[in-house]
């Protein structure tokens, strides 16, 4: 099998769940309900476990660094997560519409890979999946109750969803190692992702009463895939990593 293609596919699957755990572990203490602060903070547990369940793999079976060093050791250019997931935090509109579109591409990601040809892959799939599935319940639980909720709480759940998907979009981005991927049966592709992605999503929006917005390709926000960054992914960097930068060969 491609290493190249395989280390490109983790990269990107563990930058995407490293970094939006980051930023939804930023609800701690200030969510709208105690609720709403328990779940952030145990969903964005989850991602950042699922980040460092990718990186080891990348670590044991290719050779490549330790988990602590790919996350905190690259630079902005290294990445390879989406700008969707850099995104600041903003009104918890936004946050929750976010969690909604890249958690069901995550969910149906790793359905997808628990067929993968990489049996490393596909064993983690199996079980990630399952805390994924409970992360979609959430967020398709709360965008139909604000979408139903008030004349204010509506509109502002379709502005959220019309900023969003553009950026979204770009989960879907592809690697130059795609044709690799698909061949060596590791992934079976963005192209099918995006389209399995398209068809639960529209689904769900339409049930909540809210409209599916048209993008034109113009506007999809390519280019987190090969290194090219929103203005908000360095200042994250340098607040993530502050402590390890203290002394990065310490052994904590």
């Amino acid at each position: 099998m491609n290493k190249e293609a395989i280390k490109e596919l983790l990269y990107k699957m563990g930058d995407d769940a490293l970094i939006i755990g980051h930023r939804n572990s930023e609800w701690t203490g200030i969510g709208p309900l105690l609720e709403e602060d328990l779940a952030f903070a145990s969903m964005a547990q989850d991602k950042v476990g699922h980040a460092q369940a990718l990186y080891q793999i990348s670590h044991e079976v290719l050779g490549d660094k330790d988990p602590d060093t790919i996350a905190f050791q690259r630079t902005e250019k290294e990445f390879k997560c989406c700008q969707l997931v850099e995104l600041p935090i903003g009104e918890y509109d936004f946050s929750l519409v976010r969690h909604f579109l890249f958690d069901h591409a995550e969910l149906i990601r790793y359905e997808m890979l628990t067929a993968s040809s990489f049996k490393p892959l596909a064993q983690l799939a199996k079980k990630v999946k399952g805390e994924i599935k409970y992360h979609v319940m959430h967020a398709d639980s709360f965008l139909k109750q604000l979408a139903k909720g008030t004349e204010e709480s509506h509109a502002r759940m379709q502005a959220a969803l019309n900023f969003a998907m553009p950026f979204a979009y770009g989960i879907f981005e592809k690697s130059e190692y795609e044709d690799v991927l698909i061949k060596e049966g590791i992934f079976g592709g963005e192209e099918m992702l995006r389209e399995k992605w398209l068809e639960k999503i529209s689904a769900v929006v339409t049930a909540a009463g809210l409209t599916m917005p048209q993008v034109a390709d113009s506007k999809i926000v390519y280019g987190g895939r090969k290194g090219y960054h929103s203005k908000f992914l360095e200042p994250l960097l340098d607040e993530m990593t502050e402590v390890t930068r203290t002394d990065p060969g310490a052994e904590w």
